[in-house]
């Protein structure tokens, strides 16, 4: 098992067997195999077995769906941008691959009740409500500052264009296309011979 397999294989398989829901939609597709590319990293290849868990095989083994992301994807991905799951690249046997995005899309871990396992139910709460308010935080603040940064960008030192600039851009550009084609075939329609004219 490749390194990428190991560590993906164990939490997945964890989130799968305490979601009935995702493992039986996953069960009529036992014995095919999926390949999740993420270049640069080696692609990681997953069989559904029989109970709708995956198991990790050779990356050469041939692939029924192959699912390609970019790495900017990632991050979208892990903090669950439903439209994140729409850009992913998809080819080979489309109902499978919709099998295993699904599954992607709607798979949840419950935190909460894995940490009260270990530390009880009163702490893992705590903590889980705790993990929760930072991670609206850090949402909040990254949305926060690309805002600002647009602004800056666009405002303060304009780096960038606004959006509207550029569209008035293109409406000229296009016009000043429509008079150079008119341009053009008058040139051609006065240098033509007198006899082609009439």
């Amino acid at each position: 098992m490749t390194l990428p397999a190991s560590v993906a294989l164990a939490p997945l398989n964890h989130l799968l067997r305490g979601a009935g829901w995702a493992r039986r939609q996953l069960q009529p597709w036992a014995g095919r195999t999926a390949h999740l590319r993420l270049p640069p990293l080696p692609t990681l290849a997953l069989t559904v077995q029989a109970g709708g868990e995956v198991a990790s095989v050779p990356s050469d083994t041939p692939a029924d769906a192959v699912l390609t992301l970019a790495p900017h994807q990632l991050p979208r991905l892990l903090a669950r941008e439903g439209q994140a799951y729409d850009e992913i690249r998809v080819s080979g046997d489309d109902a499978f691959a919709a099998a295993i995005l699904h599954v992607g899309k709607h798979l949840r871990w419950d935190v909460e009740h894995d940490l009260s396992r270990v530390m009880g139910d009163i702490p893992a709460h705590r903590l889980a409500r705790a993990g929760r308010r930072l991670a609206h935080w850090h949402a909040t603040a990254a949305g926060s500052l690309a805002g600002m940064l647009k602004e800056y960008l666009t405002e303060e030192r304009p780096l960038l264009a606004k959006s509207a600039a550029v569209q008035a851009l293109a409406r000229e550009v296009d016009a000043l296309r429509e008079e150079t084609a008119g341009l053009e075939e008058r040139i051609q329609a006065l240098s033509a011979p007198p006899t082609a004219r009439r």
